[in-house]
């Protein structure tokens, strides 16, 4: 049975006495195999499967832990075995139970904005008002990470400015609730609170709860522990490895065990199989830097030698990702052995663009890949449209940026410039046939399949006399559809001015140089860099805006760089866009967030940009973040590096123009020695 693979720790945990049980299990000391330890141990010992409630971070995770009980016991035995995350255990109950219809929050919060949108802010004029998303993903916070408070109180401590609308945030709660009841809708908080609300009547059906990652549960989760209140709760977790503040984890849950739990018991697994001791030597350096909430002293099983960790020193930011990736294409392992570990989003962009640059594949994870990213998709389609006229969802595409022209619009304009370029739509903007005077097709009007004709008549092109537009548009029949407004014709002239600039024979490098500096793409630019400074009030934060400009900037200037090394558009066109969907599949080099590394493991990692302001992310612990939950952030880092680590940072940003220090981690680590001021 498992309880024969386990080592003494770890066998001791499993067989627990009933009761209060929380294991603090550190990275790599295997708590997954103590898990099905202790449930195997269960099972022997008179527990029936359906008495066993099994809660996990993730699904995968519940399925992994069961998957290795089947490999010991009858499957039909198994499969009785309650598991899976809080959110999958309340849906399967309540779906039993009651009709529930589980909504996305995309979905329910175009609902809860209909609502809120009737509402009148009679003082938004010194104090804006929430914006209806924010508020929506507020209420859940809220619901998450308090059990008991007033969300009037709540909310006065978190920003007292807002107290003054708090009776109307409210009223539309109450309302949206009402309706998502009339409905039967639920979101994923219904589902714990409706399901604590059920349980908290009834005995608990349950013997044992367990609980992986203890650490990563929020209030809320914890009165559903509370509620079930089963005779035995066995909870593993490493309050080191805290990491979802920001989501309504609560570190105190775990800290608190033993004060909540007078009789509780706590164990260690302190024997890590999966790092060297040079690896968790300094992932504990620099960890102790943190409070001790319970004493623990890990014991490294790995004997082979790899070396000790390796700091990396770059003079700029992009040559320190040049360089990584061409580290990594040295070092000859397998690349899903290898994984690039990054605390901010534009870390990964450059990584990625670096690594495609010398032929190596990449799967990126807790971030939109480089290649994903919309500025760099609007700019891809805009040089398939020099390449290939008639590349018909590329034009739609890039039109559908216009004000005022959605997809469908940008057919119709689409399929006019065909006809007016005799197969050209390119021509057809540029030198169209004016012989042809009505270019939009008639529309078949079918009532009974909701088809009519849009319009009774054309638009003369003239309404749009007093705007400065390139000549030959000016008397386009183009401009005769008469739901173009000024913004549509503003970027359909940029798009002459684009077309006219380029040819399929350019050189990658100048066309991408060139069209970055062009209003086809700044529009579209500043367009985005607008949509992503939007404040979680609903404001634009002018800081956020330039910054998005600056991050959309870099972009440009990592695929002008791309670009460089090909000579035909064609070729260049098949790289980047046939092969980025290849190289974000199958094997490749991980590239990956902190988080979403999270309960993963390398043989070799690099940790990037480890600068002051960067990692420790500043900005992040001035809203609302910790250096205390930066210094977990780095542990869990540096704890998926099995065999091989690289820590690196670079002393400027050549974009920017400004210098960095390096991060006070590598200090503590002791891999930087302070400066002696002289």
């Amino acid at each position: 049975m498992p309880l024969s693979n386990l080592n003494a720790q770890q066998r001791e945990a499993s067989q627990a006495p009933f009761g209060h049980n929380l294991i603090i299990a550190s990275a790599g000391t295997g708590k997954t195999s103590t898990i099905v330890g202790r449930i195997s141990y269960l099972l022997h010992n008179g527990i029936t499967p359906n008495e066993i409630l099994l809660l996990t971070f993730t699904n995968k995770a519940a399925q992994e832990m069961l998957t290795r009980l089947a490999m010991k016991f009858d499957s039909k035995i198994v499969q009785q075995i309650e598991a899976g995350t809080f959110h999958a255990v309340a849906y399967r109950y309540l779906k039993a139970k009651e009709s529930v219809v589980l909504k996305q929050p995309k979905e329910l919060k175009v609902l809860f904005k209909s609502l809120y949108d009737k509402r009148i802010f009679l003082n938004a004029s010194s104090v804006q008002p929430y914006g209806a998303n924010y508020l929506y993903d507020l209420f859940s916070l809220y619901f998450n990470a308090t059990i008991c408070e007033d969300f009037q109180v709540w909310l006065e401590k978190k920003n007292s400015e807002q107290l003054q609308y708090a009776e109307i945030y409210l009223d539309v709660w109450e309302e949206f609730k009402v309706l998502k009841q009339e409905y039967h809708y639920v979101d994923y908080n219904d589902l714990l609170l409706n399901y604590k609300s059920a349980i908290e009547k009834l005995e608990s059906p349950y013997k044992e709860v367990l609980v992986d990652e203890y650490q990563d549960t929020n209030p809320l989760q914890d009165s559903i522990l509370q509620a079930l209140n089963p005779p035995s709760i066995f909870c593993v977790g490493d309050y080191d490895q805290s990491i979802y503040a920001f989501n309504g984890a609560d570190i105190s849950i775990i800290g608190s065990f033993k004060e909540r739990y007078k009789e509780g018991r706590i164990f260690s697994l302190t024997k890590n199989y999966r790092s060297t001791e040079p690896i968790l030597n300094l992932a504990n350096r620099v960890i102790e830097k943190n409070p001790r909430i319970y004493p623990k002293k890990l014991e490294v099983i790995k004997t082979q030698n790899f070396g000790t960790p390796t700091l990396l020193v770059y003079e700029e930011l992009f040559l320190q990702y040049c360089g990584i990736a061409n580290k990594i294409k040295l070092s000859n392992r397998p690349f899903g052995d290898v994984a690039v570990i990054f605390r901010n989003n534009s870390s990964a962009d450059g990584i990625e663009a670096a690594l495609r640059e010398i032929g190596i594949p990449s799967k990126r994870k807790g971030s939109v890949s480089f290649f994903d990213a919309k500025e760099v998709v609007y700019m891809l389609n805009l040089c398939s449209l020099i390449f290939n006229a008639k590349d018909m969802m590329s034009f739609i595409h890039v039109l559908s940026y216009a004000k005022g022209i959605g997809n469908a619009l940008a057919k119709d304009i689409y399929e006019a410039l065909l006809l007016l370029g005799h197969h050209n739509p390119i021509q057809g903007l540029l030198h169209p046939d004016k012989s042809i005077k009505e270019p939009f097709k008639k529309k078949a009007q079918n009532t009974q399949l909701g088809l009519f004709d849009d319009w009774v008549e054309f638009s003369s092109p003239a309404r749009f006399v007093a705007m400065d537009l390139e000549k030959n548009l000016k008397e386009n029949p183009i401009l005769t559809h008469p739901k173009l407004t000024k913004e549509g014709v503003e970027f359909l002239n940029a798009l002459y001015v684009f077309f006219s600039s380029f040819s399929a024979n350019d050189k990658p490098y100048y066309l991408i140089s060139k069209l970055s500096s062009l209003p086809i793409f700044q529009i579209v630019a500043h367009k985005l860099a607008r949509e992503r400074s939007i404040t979680k009030e609903g404001n634009i934060s002018e800081e956020r805006r330039i910054e998005s400009l600056e991050r959309i900037q870099r972009k440009v200037l990592l695929l002008k760089d791309l670009a460089s090394h090909y000579n035909d558009l064609g070729r260049f066109l098949n790289a980047m866009v046939l092969g980025s969907s290849e190289m974000s599949e199958g094997e490749g080099v991980n590239l990956l967030s902190i988080h979403a590394s999270k309960g993963l493991e390398f043989a070799e990692v690099y940790i990037v940009d480890l600068m002051e302001g960067r990692f420790p992310n500043k900005k992040l612990m001035n809203q609302g973040g910790s250096l205390e939950e930066e210094r977990r952030l780095f542990y869990v880092a540096v704890t998926r590096a099995k065999e091989v680590l690289y820590l690196s940072y670079a002393k400027k940003d050549a974009l920017k123009n400004i210098p960095y220090e390096g991060s006070i981690f590598l200090y503590e680590a002791g891999l930087l020695t302070k400066r002696v001021l002289s």
